[in-house]
This record gives C-alpha cells, sequence and structure tokens, in this order.
C-alpha cells in the first residue's frame, strides 16, 4: 500500500484593520447564506468599528496570493478584558483538510496569551463532534451545555439533515492565570461545579455562605431579548429573597407573550446569595446548564436554563470527551421531564 502524504498548505495570519469589514461578512457569507445567527456580522461598517474600539479582534488565515482561507474573530466586553470570547469561526472550501480552524485559532490564542488575557471562551455546535474535538486538542475543556441555543433557521453543513432547534457546546481555553476569588454554588450542584472548575484550571474555590448571610429584599434582574435566537438571557445581578417570583413572572411573559423558545438565567457565582436561592428555581422548570461568562457580571456566572415546547434527545447532543459526556449526562437528568425526547 502506497502512504500519500498531504503537504501543509503554506498560509499567512493576520489581523483585519477597521477598514476591512467586508472580509468578515463575506466569510460569514459563503459559509452561512443570510441565516448566520450573530447579525452584525453582516454589517463591515459595525464590523469596522468593533474592531476600531478594541472590542474585537478579527484574525485571517490567507494564501501567498492574498486568497481568504479561514477567519477566526475573538470579542472582548471591553478593550482590555481578561477573558475573551472566541467565535465567528468559517474555513473556506479551498482550504478544507489542512487544520486550519487549530492552525488560526493557536496563533490567535498565542496571541492572546502574550497579552496577558486570562482566557477564552467560545462555543462549538454539538450537531458533531469535529469543531469540539479541535477545540479539545488546543486545550480547552467543556464548561456546559446550551441545549436548544442554536435556532433552526440556522443553514450550514454541520446540521445538514437536522431538524429544529440545535444544541452547543461551551469550551474555555486558560491562558493565563486568573484571580482568586470564592464561589458560592447551591449545595446540589457543587460537586459538578467543583469538577469544572478544577478541569479547566478556573481560579476560584468553592465556599459556603457566612452564617448570617442575609438576601436582599429584591433581585436586581436585566432581560436580554435576542430576537436572532428567539431566546432570552436573563442576568441576576443581586439574587434576592423574591428571586423565584421575578424569574417566574419574567419566564411567562417570555414565554407566553414574546412567545420565546427559551431563556438562559445567569446568577453571579461570587455571590454568595447564589448559593441560597438557585435550588428554589428547580420548581419553575429551571435546570443546570454551567459555567458559563457574562459581560454584565463580574467573573463567571451559574447559567440555568429553561425550554418552552423544545425538547432535546440526548442523540441529537454529541461530544468529543469523557468529561463532556459527564457534563452533558448532568445537564439532561437536570431538565425537566416534558423538555425530554
Amino acid at each position: 500500500m502506497m502512504l500519500v502524504m498531504m503537504s501543509v498548505m503554506d498560509v499567512t495570519f493576520r489581523f483585519l484593520g477597521s477598514d476591512e469589514g467586508t472580509v468578515l461578512t463575506r466569510a460569514i457569507e459563503a459559509a452561512y447564506g443570510q441565516s448566520y445567527d450573530v447579525r452584525w456580522v453582516y454589517d463591515p461598517e459595525e464590523v469596522g468599528r468593533r474592531i476600531a474600539a478594541g472590542t474585537y479582534v478579527s484574525c485571517v488565515a490567507e494564501s501567498p496570493a492574498g486568497e481568504l482561507l479561514c477567519h477566526m474573530g475573538m470579542s472582548l466586553a471591553t478593550a482590555g478584558d481578561a477573558v475573551a470570547h472566541s467565535g465567528q469561526a468559517v474555513t473556506l472550501p479551498a482550504a478544507r483538510g489542512q487544520h486550519l480552524f487549530t492552525r488560526t485559532k493557536k496563533w490567535l490564542m498565542d496571541w492572546a496569551r502574550e497579552r496577558g488575557l486570562a482566557g477564552m471562551y467560545s462555543e462549538a455546535t454539538a450537531a458533531h463532534p469535529y469543531s469540539q474535538k479541535a477545540n479539545i486538542d488546543l486545550g480547552a475543556h467543556e464548561t456546559g451545555f446550551l441545549l436548544g441555543w442554536i435556532p433552526e433557521s440556522v443553514s450550514n453543513d454541520a446540521a445538514a439533515g437536522r431538524r429544529g432547534r440545535q444544541s452547543a457546546a461551551l469550551f474555555y481555553t486558560k491562558l493565563n492565570d486568573g484571580h482568586d476569588r470564592a464561589v458560592y454554588a447551591p449545595e446540589r450542584h457543587r460537586g459538578i461545579v467543583a469538577q469544572t472548575l478544577e478541569l479547566c484550571q478556573l481560579r476560584g474555590e468553592l465556599a459556603a455562605p457566612p452564617p448570617r448571610c442575609e438576601l436582599e429584599q429584591r433581585s436586581d434582574l436585566h432581560v436580554e431579548i435576542d430576537g436572532d435566537h428567539n431566546l432570552a438571557l436573563i442576568t441576576v445581578h443581586t439574587p434576592g429573597a423574591d428571586l423565584e417570583e421575578a424569574i417566574g413572572a419574567e419566564r411567562h411573559h417570555l414565554f407566553h407573550r414574546a412567545k420565546l423558545d427559551a431563556i438562559y438565567i445567569d446568577l453571579p457565582l461570587e455571590r454568595p446569595a447564589t448559593a441560597l436561592v438557585a435550588d428554589h428555581l428547580e420548581r419553575l422548570g429551571v435546570s443546570y446548564s454551567g459555567i458559563f461568562p457574562n459581560h454584565h457580571c463580574d467573573g463567571d456566572v451559574l447559567r440555568m436554563q429553561s425550554l418552552h415546547r423544545v425538547r432535546v434527545k440526548a442523540d441529537d447532543v454529541s461530544v468529543a470527551s469523557d468529561h463532556g459526556q459527564e457534563l452533558l449526562e448532568y445537564v439532561l437528568a437536570d431538565l425537566p421531564q416534558a423538555a425530554r425526547s
């Protein structure tokens, strides 16, 4: 048998300037048409504004002739933030089989590491394990699963032949040490939170709330509706004694009046009150999703999720690691029976 060796494509990596927003827009259109669920990427001027402001870094791999082969983006809540979110990963057909997703992301990660970023979060489709495996090969680990996150309208090879909303796995890649902090997780989820903190090397030590920790009378919530995804994110800045009532009211409005498919609720892990109130949300049909970043909060959050008329089948969610499988089983087991298929 003859062994055929494939030569590695020669590429150049560089960052896009603020006047090159059309490069990203055209790459997204080539891969997704008009179905990509982050709409600002279709506006070259908006892409340019974010690059100029330092809240978006756009990295490309090009052939020696200047042909675009791969794109990888990185968003920051504010310029100079310590934790980034990578996305808008597109590999053009001419570069298939060259592992350019991995090579481009590694180049971007090395750049971010040299500049002192603590880490990088990224989402990967759970329709197949391949992009997840690429993240794992780069040192990333799963921190949670967003069930039903991707709307049915998104059209690409990843979800070919599948109908309904698709799920996403969230990964964290440590780049440098973060800050030490206490982490307050509800008793029922302490085990899986501890496992995730340790595996992902997230700075944080589980702690019990002070004995005389008192809840604020009223919760402080921020509700953000994502029309492109047909879902909402509720950020809980201050978990109060009325949290179950407040979330229940928002949930009813968002599902029955706004007709959304899913809501996700973020509770600050650095607030002792989170350990005291999160379990109460179970009565509302809210379940565990994982540890996630949230630009409205200082530090990571405990994300809970609630699905409306969306049923999730275990067979529709692919994973690429033993930890991912264990975490997925935990997330699925915590779902209300009505959301399981």
